[in-house]
C-alpha cells in the first residue's frame, strides 16, 4: 500500500490488499470524497464513487 496525503485528500498510489484500503479507510469514517484512487487515471476516476482530484 502506497498513500499521499495531498490537498486535504488521500491519494492511494499503489494497493495491493485483498479487501482494498479505501474500504477500510471509509470504514473507520473518511468520507469517500476524500479519497482519490490515483492508481486509475483521472478520466476513469469520473466513473468511481471516490473523489476525481
Amino acid at each position: 500500500v502506497y498513500l499521499r496525503p495531498k490537498n486535504d485528500k488521500i491519494y492511494i498510489e499503489e494497493d495491493w490488499t485483498e479487501a482494498g484500503i479505501a474500504t477500510e479507510l471509509m470504514r473507520v469514517g473518511i468520507p469517500s470524497s476524500e479519497i482519490v484512487l490515483a492508481f486509475q487515471p483521472p478520466e476513469v476516476r469520473q466513473f468511481t464513487e471516490f473523489a476525481i482530484t
